[in-house]
This record gives C-alpha cells, structure tokens and sequence, in this order.
C-alpha cells in the first residue's frame, strides 16, 4: 500500500536509535501514524518540527500493518516562532488538541482547512483571538454547537448559555466584533471558556487528559 499527501506534523517520539514514530493530521488521509528511519538525525529534526508543513510519502505491506514515512518539507512553521514563547505553545497546544481528538484515518478537510488558516495568521497581531475562535470552530466542527444569539440582555439569562445543564457567562471575546486588542482577563475568560467546553464534552466523557501545551497558553494570560 502506498500513498501521499500533504499534511502537518502533530508529535514525534524517539523509535530506536536513527527512528522516530510520527502522528500526522494530512488532507486526504486523515490523523495518521508510522516510522521514518533516519528521522533523528541532524537533517531531519530540523524539518521535523512539530507544526511544520510536510509531504508525507507512506507506504506499508498490509492495510493492518505498521506504516513507514519518508517527508519533505513544504513550509516551515514552527521555527517562524522560536523566540516568541506564546506563538509557540499556541502550535503545541493547537497540535496536542488534534491528536487526543481525531480519530486516526478518518478525513476532516473543513478541520484541515481551518487548522491551515489559523497557523497561516499567526504572524497577525490579534493572533490569540483567532487562535481562541479556532478552537470554538474545531469544537462545532466535532460535533458540539453553540448558538450564542438571543443570550445576550436578557434578563434571565444575563449573557450566560446553558451548556449540559450547567450556565455558563459568554466572554466578552465571543460579543464583541472588530479585531480589538483584548484584555488578558478577556482572552483568560475566553481560554476557559473553550476549555470547559472541551472538558465538558470531549476529554472527560472519553477519560483522556488535557494536554499540558493547552494549560501553559491559559497561564499566560492570568
């Protein structure tokens, strides 16, 4: 079996000494798994980083067995960051979300497509809004819908929305309109927000973990 694809690197873990075993989230294939050999060499860490843009060519002996990567590098990302703290924890986080929450080898090409856009305007200056209100898509994108309209003033609800059972205030982020800079006590409302969200319906029904990238990027704003 053979096949290829563009796609973004979401982990990498040491195999044996010159491997590594990779996740990938590609357009036409969906979340997926193998082994590049010679992965951990100096060539390649340096084009494997997590985040990046890639070619995946995989190839595998049975539909069922384990698949081998060979990659080239379309666009660096990650390395666009490295002296920026938050950008960069913002692509662990972004990644690490991917790759608890979609199952492998199924095609998600308006969450590809979405996850490519919110990567490509990192640079901008209202970068975590946009981050922020990726999230909000990728959790309607999974299958959990939000309809903020006829919550705000009225008086019963006092701009809340009841989420499985429970009410929950809508930030300020998700009221307001323009690419105003926010407070950090706005975009922390926000971030948590979103995470009660996640929480609430995907990582605790399924019994997995938040992944730490995640928690870093709300500390930032406290």
């Amino acid at each position: 079996m053979y096949w290829n694809d563009e796609g973004y690197l979401l982990s990498k873990n040491n195999f044996d000494e010159n491997a590594i075993i990779i996740e990938a989230f590609t357009l036409d294939h969906g979340k997926c798994s193998g082994i590049i050999y010679g992965g951990s060499s100096r060539k390649q860490k340096k084009n494997l980083q997590v985040g990046n843009k890639i070619q995946f060519n995989w190839k595998s002996k049975g539909e069922y067995k384990i698949g081998y990567f060979t990659t080239e590098l379309i666009k660096p990302i990650s390395p666009l960051f490295f002296d920026d703290k938050k950008r960069s924890i913002c692509i662990l986080s972004a990644v690490s979300i991917l790759k608890i929450l979609l199952p492998p080898g199924q095609i998600n090409k308006d969450i590809y497509h979405s996850f490519e856009k919110m990567l490509n305007e990192l640079q901008s200056f209202n970068w975590i809004n946009l981050y922020i209100l990726w999230e909000l898509s990728l959790i309607k994108q999974l299958g959990f819908e939000i309809n903020f309209l006829g919550h705000e003033n009225e008086k019963d609800n006092n701009n809340s929305v009841l989420i499985n059972h429970r009410s929950f205030n809508i930030p300020k982020l998700f009221r307001s309109t323009g690419t105003n800079i926010n407070s950090n006590k706005e975009i922390s409302e926000a971030l948590l927000f979103n995470k009660n969200l996640f929480l609430e319906n995907f990582i605790l029904p399924n019994k997995l973990k938040l992944p730490s990238p995640r928690n870093i990027l709300e500390k930032y704003y406290i």
